[in-house]
């Protein structure tokens, strides 16, 4: 066996175990009964324990120096396997074990805090996780920029610095299109009571409408709707709400765009470096797609206008017209998962700087909540009224996601370029959503981005599906068209 062999197979046999570490994580959030807490994280601790173990292996660096493939997949394999396995040699085996333990017990200590809305009782553990993920980030930036560092783990290739000028330039113009938007009338918004277990039924058909697999997945609730897994098992959650069904719809359009590029990925890839969404902008890219440009288009709203109505009867709504401008209501509110396309990324923009500043130690955990409150306040116009609607919404930073949330953005920069080159590539796009058939934009998509996995670095995957250099200007001048139009600005 060669050496390329052999470190493919142990990569392999690694890759397994992080999908078993993963479906942990899915039965945590999903159907772990709570007094389990404790236990899990020492699972969780343990499983780390022996992944870091493999992925520090002096062998990966024997083989990696004896490896020489001529392929362009080999060489794909062999950069990924390389950059993870740099990043994991600088990281002490005792620290990677103490984050894991640590992040799986404080997030169960966010979601009681968060129900109880006390963040008194989540600071403590917030704080160790921030310690321990500073000493995570100054271990691999070796001097330089811990965020960079941070971020590097979500969006290879990708600078803090780099992130702020993208956001600096987007920003002005999204301030003046939501100020000139919350100017003018609001469209009506839902109302009444839906039913909540015919809302899972429709949450199911939406996901296949969209392509996903249910023979390679299936459809759970949690608190916070996530995509898990890849491969043949890729899972998603959604939520529901008695009275926003549109909460429960959207949330599982978008964990289909995610789960459907994890599905989507060639399988000769699999349980590979190449074998997953190669970056979390990239993973994103394919969600907002999925849940914006193409679910809340008027094509296919006036489609999901007649299934709300055949499943619900009249809900109040005169017609498809009506629907699409209540479907991309901007209107005021705390929520980033529940934020219009206009406003989302100020809310992304927001826990950018202030982790940002974590990292640097610019800002301190007891701090966050006067400043989180602070920024929404100057950034929205109005008080955050409870923790749950401000710094205890997200689930991210008690599991050690920093680094994280910018590539929901970034991830809307490339939807955009993705969305300018799909119209052009399926021209009959409009009249194929009006039937609730999507498989021309899923089938473009798959054939353009999802299938190739990690092959390709993050921005030149799109790139090459787009034939432009990722930039905001494509989602910029989708924004100001569709809710300059809706809103007659």
């Amino acid at each position: 066996m060669t050496a390329f062999n052999e470190l493919m197979a142990f990569q392999r046999e690694t890759s397994a175990l992080g999908q078993i570490a993963g479906r942990l994580g899915w039965d945590q959030e999903t159907v772990m009964p709570r007094g389990a807490a404790p236990q899990r994280a020492e699972e969780m601790a343990a499983i780390e324990a022996v992944l870091h173990a493999r992925r520090s292996d002096p062998r990966v660096a024997e083989w990696l120096e004896q490896a020489a493939p001529q392929d362009e997949v080999g060489k794909a394999q062999m950069r990924e396997i390389r950059r993870a396995y740099e990043r994991a040699v600088k990281v002490p085996a005792d620290l990677a074990t103490a984050i894991a333990r640590v992040t799986s017990a404080a997030q169960g200590t966010w979601a009681q805090a968060r129900a109880d809305e006390d963040v008194s009782a989540f600071l403590p553990v917030l704080e160790e996780v921030v310690s321990l993920k500073r000493q995570e980030g100054e271990a691999l930036a070796q001097g330089g920029d811990i965020y960079d560092a941070m971020v590097e783990d979500y969006e290879p290739y990708t600078t803090g610095a780099q992130i702020a000028a993208i956001f600096d330039e987007m920003r002005p113009r999204l301030v003046a299109l939501r100020a000139a938007v919350l100017d003018r009338p609001e469209p009506t918004a839902l109302s009444g009571s839906f039913d909540e277990p015919a809302q899972m039924r429709l949450s199911q058909k939406l996901a296949t409408t969209f392509g996903y697999d249910l023979n390679n997945g299936r459809v759970d609730k949690a608190v916070h709707p996530f995509s898990s897994g890849s491969g043949l098992d890729v899972r998603i959650t959604t939520r529901t709400s008695e009275t926003d069904p549109f909460n429960c719809f959207y949330s599982t359009i978008h964990e289909v765009g995610h789960a459907a590029y994890e599905q989507g990925i060639d399988k000769a890839y699999l349980l590979t470096p190449l074998g997953s969404g190669v970056s979390m902008g990239v993973h994103e890219s394919q969600s907002r797609i999925y849940e914006n440009q193409l679910g809340r288009s008027r094509a296919f709203t006036g489609w999901l206008f007649g299934q709300m109505t055949e499943t619900f009867g009249d809900f109040g709504i005169a017609d498809a017209d009506a629907f699409y401008a209540t479907v991309n209501r901007v209107h005021n509110g705390y929520i980033r998962t529940e934020a219009d396309e206009v406003q989302y990324n100020l809310h992304i923009m927001l826990r950018f700087d202030l982790e940002r500043a974590l990292m640097a130690g610019d800002l301190q955990v007891s701090e966050l909540e006067a400043a989180w409150n602070d920024r929404f306040k100057a950034d929205f116009g109005y008080a955050v009224d409870k923790p749950s609607n401000g710094c205890l919404q997200d689930v991210h930073w008690s599991v050690g996601l920093f680094g994280y949330f910018p590539t929901y953005s970034l991830g809307n920069v490339y939807a955009g370029c993705l969305y300018q080159a799909l119209r052009a590539a399926v021209p009959g796009l409009d009249a194929q959503l009006a039937d609730g058939d999507t498989s021309g934009a899923t089938g473009w998509l798959r054939d353009q981005v999802q299938q190739h996995g990690g092959l390709y670095a993050p921005r030149d995957i799109i790139a090459r599906a787009s034939g432009v250099e990722p930039g905001p200007e494509p989602l910029l001048a989708y924004l100001e068209e569709k809710f300059g139009t809706l809103y007659g600005v």
